[in-house]
C-alpha cells in the first residue's frame, strides 16, 4: 500500500535479511510520525506512581514531583529537573534495580554526568538507610574519586532524600511536561543517529 506521494507505507520484508532501503525509509517515516509521543508514554507511566506509597509517607508520584520541584526552585537547568522527575520511574517496573531503568530511558538525551547520577543514585541514596536494613551504608564509597561522585551525592542529599514531606507544595506534573518535551526532543547520542546528523 502506498501513500499519495507514491512512497511505500510499510516495510515489506518478513525477515530483516530481506530488507531494502525503501523498507527502512518507510520505517523511518512511521517513526517520525510518532516523534515526541514517548513523552506522553512516560507521563502515563508516572501517573501509575500515584497512590503507590510503597510504605513511604508520600506516594511515589509525589516523591518524584517533590524532587523535581526542589531542583527547579533551586535553579537547576531543565535537563537536571527532568532527571529529578524521572529518577524513580523504574520503582514499580524494576524495583530490584530501578535506578538503571531511569538512566536507560534518559541516556540518549542527557549529559554523561546526569546519566551517571541517575544510574548510581540508588547506591548513593543507600547512605541514608542501608544500615537500617543490615546493608553497608557506605556502598557508594566504591565510587569515591569518580568525577561525578560529589555531583550524585549532592543530588541525593539536596533533592532525593529530603522529598518525602506530605506538606510540601510540589509543582503539578503538567508543569514538567514541556520541559520533558524540550529535553527529549532529539537524542544527543544514539546508535540510530548518523555521525553527520545535527
Amino acid at each position: 500500500m502506498a501513500d499519495d506521494a507514491g512512497l511505500q507505507a510499510r516495510a515489506k520484508f518478513t525477515a530483516m535479511t530481506e530488507g531494502t532501503a525503501e523498507d527502512w525509509a518507510a520505517i523511518s517515516r512511521a517513526g517520525q510520525a510518532h516523534r515526541g509521543r514517548h513523552v506522553d508514554r512516560l507521563v502515563a507511566h508516572l501517573i501509575l506512581l500515584d497512590n503507590d506509597h510503597g510504605g513511604f509517607n508520600v506516594d511515589r508520584l509525589e516523591h518524584s514531583l517533590q524532587t523535581a520541584t526542589r531542583a527547579f526552585k533551586d535553579g537547576r537547568d531543565e535537563e537536571y529537573v527532568v532527571c529529578a522527575l524521572l529518577h524513580d520511574i523504574g520503582d514499580i517496573l524494576l524495583p530490584a534495580s530501578h535506578a538503571e531503568l531511569g538512566a536507560a530511558i534518559l541516556k540518549p538525551y542527557v549529559s554523561e554526568a546526569n546519566h551517571w547520577m541517575l544510574e548510581k543514585h540508588g547506591i548513593f541514596q543507600g547512605y541514608y538507610f542501608f544500615h537500617h536494613l543490615g546493608l553497608d551504608r557506605d556502598m557508594r564509597e566504591q565510587y569515591r574519586g569518580h568525577p561525578h561522585f560529589e555531583y550524585t551525592a549532592q543530588f541525593c542529599h539536596l533533592y532525593d532524600q529530603s522529598s518525602f514531606d506530605p506538606d510540601y507544595e510540589s509543582m503539578p506534573l503538567e508543569a514538567f511536561v514541556p520541559m520533558m518535551q524540550r529535553v527529549m526532543e532529539a537524542p544527543k547520542t544514539s546508535i540510530y543517529k548518523r555521525p553527520d546528523a545535527a
